[in-house]
């Protein structure tokens, strides 16, 4: 007799990060210990947000019971890890992507699902270059080829590997950014937003040369310099 089959488990965010390893010690595969995307979620909404194992349930979409033991392997991977020293990879599980509701002003809809809707990291006219740690996008919607309507949109407190599911949540095609670890880019691709990175200068000018097919996907989207304090090169970091 078949097992029966287990219930997916919602998740709110796509990890940015997706391995870790101690200092001055390479990862293997044979010593890693896996983190599954399911057992992240409980640490991050009972450990990180502070939910009890009830709210997390509810949030997960699965039974209490379930949470408790999710949790508990979760736990326990972490302590063998830190103690042990050895590395953290995450990924798998039987999940459902749903990100979390944005906080705040909600962003404006498609006036028709058919247009093409495009988002630019912003400031002051140009191109953030940080991806995690942009604080506005500027949304241009498209229709037959020509943009039709823009605003620029805070990002409501939403950063980092929570970003691809506020632009998936909004409708997002199309993503134009500097550079972004490969982490988000993954997340921003499993939530279905097709990302233009390595970008630089005035917003209104990329998205021009966007749609008339002459802005180029580069290697430099992804960045692999994880340091939030300094640079990483002419396109910048986004992690």
């Amino acid at each position: 007799m078949a097992g029966r089959r287990e219930k997916p488990r919602n998740v709110g965010i796509v990890p940015e990060y997706v391995s870790f390893s101690p200092n001055g010690v390479g990862t293997s595969d044979e010593r890693d210990v896996r983190l599954t995307l399911d057992e992240l979620e409980t640490i991050r909404l009972i450990d990180f947000e502070g939910l009890d194992q009830r709210q997390t349930a509810e949030r997960m979409g699965v039974a209490r019971a379930t949470v408790a033991a999710v949790y508990a392997r979760a736990r326990h991977a972490i302590a063998d890890a830190l103690v042990n020293g050895k590395g953290i990879t995450i990924g798998g599980g039987s999940v459902t992507f749903a990100p979390a509701a944005a906080r705040g002003k909600l962003w404006p809809s498609k006036e028709k699902e058919s247009m093409m809707r495009i988002a630019v990291t912003y400031e002051n006219g140009n191109v953030f270059p940080h991806f995690g740690r942009t604080e506005s996008f500027k949304l241009y919607d498209v229709e037959g080829g020509k943009v039709v309507s823009s605003e620029v949109v805070g990002t409501n407190g939403v950063s980092h590997g929570a970003l691809a599911g506020l632009l998936a949540a909004n409708a997002v095609d199309v993503l134009i950014c500097g550079g972004l670890g490969g982490g988000a880019l993954a997340a921003l691709q499993q939530a279905g937003v097709t990302v233009y990175g390595g970008t630089q200068g005035p917003a209104d000018d990329v998205v021009e040369a966007f749609l008339a097919g002459s802005l180029q996907q580069t290697a430099s989207a992804s960045c692999h310099a994880h340091d939030h304090e300094g640079s990483c090169g002419n396109g910048g970091c986004c992690h």
